[in-house]
């Protein structure tokens, strides 16, 4: 008999479908918040209420998929393109528009996207490599640092907001670059693995 694990499931599926409007809902975030230009308008907040609910949904295709055994090789590629598209996509945003440090965006865009070339890779070998606990407090913490300095919270409640924007950003540097480590610590072992088969 066949495992559950080993039946194949349609690509075309709800979380799939999930993950799919979520890339389809990026360039509109980008639009919306490039043309607001730091004005914190009607636009600026459109744009960071389509952020949140876009992000929100990334643990909702995975509890999805997970609990009635939706997992695909399609939702495992697209999964994360649709999480690094967001994430990196507002800080390069937010960085033209003067707001976030280039370097604080490089080093971030750096590490996401050397990080997702690599899982491809090893998953190309048949290895899967599962998001660390490390990794998953690291987006929790981007998520709602890039939520705060999307929102135009600054006008509206105060100078203060802006020291509560620079501490979260700050804690997701150090949890970005603290992750990232412990990727490079995974990769080296896979390599000595690979190295000794």
């Amino acid at each position: 008999m066949t495992p559950p694990e080993a039946t194949r499931t349609s690509n075309w599926n709800l979380p799939n479908a999930i993950t799919i409007v979520r890339i389809l809902l990026a360039p509109v975030f980008f639009w919306l918040l490039l043309v607001d230009d730091g004005e914190g308008g009607t636009l600026r907040w459109i744009a960071t209420a389509i952020f949140v609910i876009a992000i929100a949904t990334d643990g909702i295709d995975g509890y999805i998929a997970r609990s009635r055994g939706l997992v695909t090789d399609l939702g495992k590629i697209l999964d994360p393109i649709a999480d690094k598209l967001l994430t990196s996509g507002a800080l390069v945003c937010l960085s033209l528009l003067g707001e976030v440090p280039w370097w604080v965006t490089i080093v971030i865009v750096v590490r996401e996207v050397g990080i997702t070339v690599w899982r491809f890779v090893e998953l190309g070998r048949g290895n899967v490599v599962p998001a660390a606990s490390g990794g998953k407090l690291k987006t929790l913490v981007q998520a709602v640092a890039i939520s705060f300095a999307l929102a135009p919270l600054p006008a509206l409640l105060g100078e203060w907001m802006a020291w509560v924007n620079a501490v979260l950003l700050a804690a997701a540097l150090v949890l970005t670059v603290w992750s990232g480590l412990l990727y490079v610590r995974d990769a080296l072992r896979l390599a000595r693995e690979h190295r000794s088969a």
